[in-house]
């Protein structure tokens, strides 16, 4: 509440104006100078400062609610209360959508359909609200240079062709949504501070930020003293800036993150613990040696990060085609998970209607393990073997083939277990001809 604009607490424009010129824009400036201070730079009295503190100081404290205010509240205007993502069993589960007014965070290897799954999000946002939509603008904030203005508009006239089949339904749908390419963590912070001003003046309904992981682990090496330190402080601004937005302006918030890769001994615990639940076991044919327990792919920037989001959802492969979503965080929801496939309408649900199996049973979602693609898989020499050999492998969200299979027949007999043990034994004998200290 202290980052709420000066503005907004309803001092005199005037006095406004002649405070930013001295870069005096939030409550908390405000109040962090002294008396006199304020005196000087607002040309007013003693008492008229006082008076101007107790106004800023009474906008920006957090006013208490009952549980009955908040019930009623959603309840009168339901469209404030959930933002429907249009997958109907992942909508069940959370009791109508991703809440209004929190930090909703989508981690997952990459190609796993974290940025196809905003892109879509900010579809539905633009639309009216009859027809599951937030009727408003939306922010995205792209710090890996993934979003697609052709995608979007793929997905618009896919998933809703009948809607957008108009021409100006489409522009109007684009003009609403204002993306941002921030960089590095100076630029974002700088954005996600700017943002209180954007959601009054173009009416924002849906802020995403893809992704938060990419420029801090790019800037921060953790392994340098005091980066980690000061790594998880700009974190934890971050996250209190946006969700004072969430909770002020009753909207959305999606963040994406990145994986990592932990070191423990519990991994088969954990992968034990997740099959009861309906989640893709870990076993060897993941592409995981389980012999080694060496570790296990996870969520990214750790404890303090994990316990700043809302609610996380899980992305992960289960094979070249499927991917699972799991609910692994929900103050609303039991931990589950759903299976989807990438189309030319964004993301869609298999089975009956998204059938999910909900379970209670799970790990801490800080700790969650998350499956990644591997391109072989165990005790076999042959590469991708869900697709025959001279296939296409395409992009999802394109169509279009990334490479062919067929063009690279001399790789795949190099694999092969006699010509490969054979390529070992003439590296072999090429090394013991070398002097000891290139060896």
């Amino acid at each position: 509440m202290a980052n709420k604009r000066l503005k907004r607490t309803g001092m005199p424009s005037d006095l406004c104006e002649r405070l930013n010129k001295y870069q005096i824009v939030s409550c908390q400036d405000f109040l962090s100078l002294s008396p006199l201070e304020l005196m000087r730079l607002t040309g007013q009295s003693l008492q008229k400062v006082f008076t101007l503190v107790k106004t800023v100081s009474a906008a920006c404290a957090p006013k208490m609610v009952t549980a009955l205010d908040m019930k009623t509240a959603r309840r009168s205007q339901p469209s404030k209360a959930f933002f429907p993502t249009s997958l109907i069993g992942l909508d069940e589960l959370l009791h109508g959508g991703l809440a209004c007014g929190t930090l909703t965070e989508v981690t997952g290897p990459s190609g796993c359909g974290k940025t196809q799954f905003c892109i879509m999000l900010s579809v539905l946002a633009t639309l009216p609200i009859d027809m599951g939509g937030l009727n408003g603008a939306v922010i995205y904030i792209d710090t890996e240079s993934a979003f697609s203005a052709e995608r979007l508009v793929e997905i618009a006239r896919n998933r809703f062709p009948e809607y957008f089949s108009s021409e100006q339904n489409l522009i109007e749908m684009t003009r609403r949504i204002h993306l941002s390419r921030e960089l590095t963590c100076l630029d974002v912070l700088k954005r996600v501070e700017s943002l209180e001003d954007d959601i009054i003046m173009n009416g924002v309904r849906l802020i995403i930020v893809d992704s938060v992981a990419s420029v801090v682990r790019k800037e921060f090496d953790t392994r340098l003293q005091g980066n980690l330190l000061e790594r998880s402080n700009l974190l934890c601004r971050e996250a209190a800036m946006l969700k004072f937005l969430a909770e002020e302006f009753s909207i959305p918030i999606i963040l994406t993150n990145q994986i990592t890769t932990r070191l423990s001994q519990d991994y088969t615990g954990l992968s034990q613990l997740n099959t009861g639940a309906g989640v893709a076991p870990m076993t060897a044919d993941s592409g995981v040696n389980l012999d080694e327990h060496s570790g296990y792919t996870t969520a990214a920037l750790g404890n303090t990060w994990s316990h700043s989001v809302n609610t996380r959802l899980i992305m992960q492969y289960l094979d070249y085609h499927r991917r699972q979503v799991i609910v692994a965080k929900s103050p609303l929801a039991p931990f589950a998970a759903f299976v989807f496939t990438i189309q030319k309408a964004g993301l869609v649900l298999q089975g009956q209607s998204g059938q999910s199996n909900p379970s209670i049973e799970g790990t801490d979602p800080g700790l969650q393990p998350i499956q990644v693609r591997s391109l072989f898989s165990a005790g076999s020499s042959q590469l991708l073997p869900s697709l025959p050999l001279g296939s296409n492998i395409a992009d999802v969200s394109t169509g279009r083939p990334t490479f062919d299979l067929s063009k690279s027949s001399n790789c795949f007999e190099s694999l092969a277990p006699g010509k490969m043990q054979s390529t070992l034994q003439k590296e072999k004998g090429h090394r013991e001809k070398l002097p000891s200290r290139f060896k």
